[in-house]
């Protein structure tokens, strides 16, 4: 398939599936209402006031699925082959998952315990990590292979994202914009490393993000719930190891965590202070980067488009690392990732002084 094929097919697909969440949408708006899945304010981490319907994945989930096929069928070239039926199973069983939880709010052990099953079906597909690449590790054939790992590995990968984007879900259109940005991104990258069919896949999602987005954005009309969170995470962990993590040249499982950077820092950052403050780590809290910046006086918006921009530089980052040689990819990632440290640790340590003052007080 020729490129500026390519660049046409993604960009069809990225319309189609952003028509088909959009029109789709007030029709989980209705259906949220009939089963009884409402986001009701029941404390002061929650910053809506009003209750609110929270089923807006399903638009996001049918209009990914919906296109995807038709771009299969209508596209010679791209194949549904095993491993995306794996995936397309799996996120099915998130999505099950997610509209009971959006309705009777289950508990977090049942939820992983969906997502392990729901990543199982993915790695028995053929989608699991076998090696990682990254230069400034000796070996012989450039590569670290997981062997009897990978399978736990990927596992850990894919519930690990899964749950990143959904733990960002605290503002009106935060998780689909930025999820959307990180398609986007990884888009690109498959396309530079060869991988059109996935990158025309990460179009799909990345228009389906943005057809809901619409509905989502402060004010919102509708929130995607762990149905919308939940899926939008698995479809970016697994469709990410089966097109970037297994084909990228340099330093492959570092392009997704870039791409992915502003809901995987701010969920390990979330990790190391409840754990430094004795709480359990699954814990809800009002100490998230976007609730951080609510409370320095930036709006829901100010602090969405903060966040965006952030994913928009991490996100032409990981495009940037994907097309430089290997060892100058290594010392890219390093000095991202220490920023990013840096920052945090900042924050946490700046925060920690602002809350002693409030307690002398």
């Amino acid at each position: 398939m020729e490129k500026q094929n390519i660049i046409l097919a993604a960009s069809a697909a990225f319309v189609i599936a952003l028509v088909i969440s959009y029109l789709l949408t007030p029709y989980a708006k209705k259906l949220a209402y009939k089963i009884g899945a409402i986001d009701i304010p029941k404390d002061n981490r929650r910053v809506h006031k009003e209750p609110m319907p929270r089923l807006g994945g399903i638009a996001i989930y049918s209009a990914f699925v919906i296109t995807a096929i038709v771009m299969a069928v209508f596209n010679p070239n791209m194949h549904l082959n095993s491993e995306f039926k794996g995936i397309l199973i799996g996120v099915t069983i998130i999505v099950m998952i997610g509209i009971v939880d959006d309705v009777k709010q289950i508990s977090a052990k049942y939820k992983l315990a969906a997502q392990i099953v729901a990543a199982l079906i993915v790695v028995y597909s053929g989608v699991t990590i076998d090696f990682i690449n990254f230069p400034l590790v000796k070996s012989e054939s450039g590569y670290v292979f997981l062997k009897a790992l990978k399978i736990p590995m990927t596992i850990f990968w894919i519930v690990g994202i899964t749950n990143t984007v959904n733990l960002i879900d605290g503002l009106d259109g935060l998780a689909a914009g930025v999820s959307a940005i990180a398609s986007l991104s990884l888009a690109a990258v498959a396309y530079n490393i060869g991988q059109y069919n996935v990158a025309i896949l990460l179009a799909i999602l990345a228009g389906a993000s943005s057809g809901f987005l619409p509905y989502n954005f402060n004010p919102a009309q509708i929130f995607m719930g762990d149905t919308g969170s939940l899926a939008i995470g698995f479809l970016l962990a697994t469709i990410s190891v089966e097109g970037v993590i297994k084909k990228a040249a340099t330093i492959a499982v570092a392009i997704p965590v870039l791409a992915l950077g502003v809901p995987i820092f701010d969920t390990t950052f979330a990790i190391i202070r409840r754990l430094l403050n004795g709480r359990p780590i699954m814990e809800a809290d009002k100490g998230h980067l976007h609730h951080r910046l609510l409370d320095h006086g930036f709006s829901q918006k100010q602090t969405v488009i903060t966040l965006y921009a952030i994913s928009m530089v991490l996100g032409g980052s990981a495009v940037v690392v994907s097309n430089a040689t290997s060892r100058i990819s290594a010392y890219l990632v390093i000095a991202a990732i220490s920023l990013l440290v840096l920052f945090g640790a900042l924050r946490m340590g700046l925060m920690k002084k602002v809350e002693e003052r409030k307690a002398k007080v």
